[in-house]
């Protein structure tokens, strides 16, 4: 799957999913997007001069749900080959990269609505053929697709079933000459529904075995209901779709039946790292219309940009979205270091693409969760910094606004993200692919006193101690807990909730981290260093809190105590000079006239 013409700048290790917890990397083994391609930047650069000249001048438009302004838009990305990065040339799709793709994904992020179409077809609505298609749908579907002669669409949730999918209710009954399944339900939520032209299905075999379908919109009893009027993308479609009685030839059950559920899990690992880039391009473009209105608004006689409660604002947000976008190519480099030697022509080829991109199915939940809530905070931020005029329509933050928060909600709740973090994290510890609870262990029995040495030595090598620090911290509150609740950890949603935070926090600060030292390296660390000064300041801060719950949670009286003074000089970090770091963050956002590095 890696891009024929590129030569990698980073070569990028590939090390066990979740490890990043028990081991260290070198920076050097890690991809960041200083060690983009010239291919990869190319696609880049189409994929935002597609944006700048097709999509965001027609947004108002777009939000008026303009008829056939969809169709033509997506078919105009089809005619640049943004549909098809994934899909194998032999489908007349390009065989790139998931980085790449990366890329599409967060340049789209300029418009969620567009994203959001986009996604629904190119993302959901295409993959499941790529990697569970049999040949023959692959065939009839696939150039179709990528060619945007068909419309895709992924209908999952129902209106009783939306974070618990697999109680579906929509049911699948084979007819009595066994060439059919007779399909009856209703699906919500559906994006690209009002206009799609191929869905795939979820449903109950015999109202038990859950399998996908793949489902025309021309058959009979396929329907679909008025367009929902929701909060934000406002200019994506968004239906309930109705099936009554409709018969799908047998040739169109994607996959296996009763193996609906790894299509649905699997196509979800991808879609919530795509939703994280999306998130970054999304958070870019409001920093950019903050420190733009920032400059621009007068008062008490100067620009707001010069107060330091604007500053801050700022900052916080390009911190946010610097880790983030770290976090977003860290997890894509290492699913490309999987398939550096790939080939569609391999047999087995698309279970070893999936393998790929499962085995850093923690690290994907970690990035949706967090760039989704960053994204929320620059949001909430570029409004503040409009002030009243943020409130209003005519400004983008306003729809920035109202478009982040059903990234919260899209590609499985947070909620439920939080918990498969921690459930898979000790998952592969039982099933011997993490070695969790040696580390546990050997954690427990080290000194938990903050290194005096790294407090002498220079910026990033503090900040490498506290995230090192940060690990044994997460390991000995995650063994703790394991240790009270045993295998009834999962009912305990705040404790696994709060331990997701934390591992979240410790995969944000290392990937800022080691982005920082290459780009130390470089000779451009100054504004990377000061980022990571606020950021490890930050999630230290959180960190204490959540550990301090799971402590609570677990122990009582005195081994309470020894637990608390153990993790308190364990998590112990000397205070840093913030709002100095901050100011020169914020300077370097107005100079540049948006997020920069």
């Amino acid at each position: 799957m890696a891009l024929i013409d590129s030569v990698p700048r980073t070569k990028v290790a590939a090390p066990p999913g979740g490890s990043f917890l028990i081991e260290n990397v070198p920076a050097q083994h890690v991809l960041t997007p200083e060690d983009f391609t010239e291919s990869q930047l190319q696609v880049k650069a189409t994929t935002d001069r597609f944006m700048g000249e097709e999509v965001l001048p027609r947004v108002a438009d777009f939000e008026r749900k303009q008829e056939g302004l969809a169709r033509s838009l997506i078919e105009s990305s089809a005619e640049i080959g943004l549909l098809g990065v994934l899909v194998p040339e032999r489908y007349d799709g390009l065989e790139m990269d998931i980085t790449t793709q990366m890329l599409v994904a967060e340049r789209l992020g300029s418009y969620a609505s567009f994203s959001t179409t986009y996604g629904a077809h190119a993302g959901i609505g295409t993959l499941p053929i790529v990697f569970f298609g049999s040949q023959e749908q692959k065939r009839k579907y696939l150039p179709r697709l990528v060619a945007a002669e068909l419309i895709g669409a992924y209908c999952l949730s129902e209106p009783h079933a939306g974070s618990d999918s697999l109680a579906s209710l929509t049911r699948a009954e084979l007819t009595p000459d066994g060439r059919h399944y007779v399909l009856n339900g209703q699906k919500m939520w559906i994006s690209n529904g009002g206009w799609a032209d191929l869905y795939t299905v979820f449903a109950k075999v015999s109202g038990e075995k859950f399998t996908a379908f793949l489902v025309e919109r021309s058959w009979d009893g396929v329907k679909t209901g008025a367009e929902e009027h929701k909060m934000g993308l406002r200019g994506s479609s968004t239906t309930a779709l109705y099936l009554d009685n409709v018969r799908v030839p047998v040739e169109n059950v994607l996959g296996q039946v009763g193996r609906g559920h790894v299509i649905a899990f699997n196509v979800l690992n991808m879609g919530r790292l795509e939703l994280a880039a999306a998130c970054v391009g999304g958070s870019k473009d409001l920093i950019a219309e903050a420190a733009s209105y920032g400059s621009q608004r007068k008062a008490f006689g100067r620009p707001i940009a010069q107060f330091g409660m604007i500053r801050q604002k700022l900052a916080d947000m390009a911190v946010r979205t610097f880790a983030g976008e770290a976090m977003v190519y860290r997890t894509s480099g290492m699913i490309d270091a999987r398939l550096d030697t790939f080939s569609w022509d391999a047999p087995g080829a698309a279970k070893i693409a999936l393998q790929a991109v499962e085995e850093y199915a923690i690290e994907c939940s970690v990035a949706k969760v967090y760039l989704s809530e960053a994204m929320d905070f620059v949001a909430d931020e570029a409004v503040q910094v409009h002030g009243g005029y943020g409130y209003h329509e005519d400004y983008a933050v306003e729809r920035g606004y109202r478009d982040s928060r059903i990234n919260r909600i899209f590609e499985g709740t947070n909620e439920i993200n939080r918990l498969l973090t921690t459930d898979m994290l000790f998952k592969r510890a039982g099933q011997g692919r993490l070695d969790l609870l040696a580390a546990i262990a050997q954690c427990a029995s080290r000194s938990a006193s903050a290194s005096t040495e790294a407090q002498s030595l220079d910026s990033l090598s503090r900040h490498r101690d506290l995230v090192e620090r940060s690990k044994r911290s997460t390991l000995s509150i995650a063994g703790l807990a394991y240790q009270r609740f045993g295998t009834s950890l999962a009912k305990q949603q705040e404790v696994c909730a709060a331990i997701a935070d934390m591992l979240a926090g410790v995969y944000a600060a290392e990937s800022a981290l080691l982005r920082a030292e290459k780009l130390r390296e470089a000779g451009l660390g100054a504004n990377a260093q000061d980022m990571l000064t606020v950021h490890t300041q930050q999630m230290i801060g959180a960190m204490r809190q959540q550990g301090s719950l799971v402590l609570g949670s677990c122990c009582e009286g005195s081994e309470l105590e020894r637990g608390y003074a153990s993790f308190e000089s364990l998590s112990r970090a000397l205070p840093e000079d913030l709002p100095a770091a901050r100011d020169r963050i914020a300077a370097r956002v107005l100079a540049a006239g948006g997020y920069t590095v």
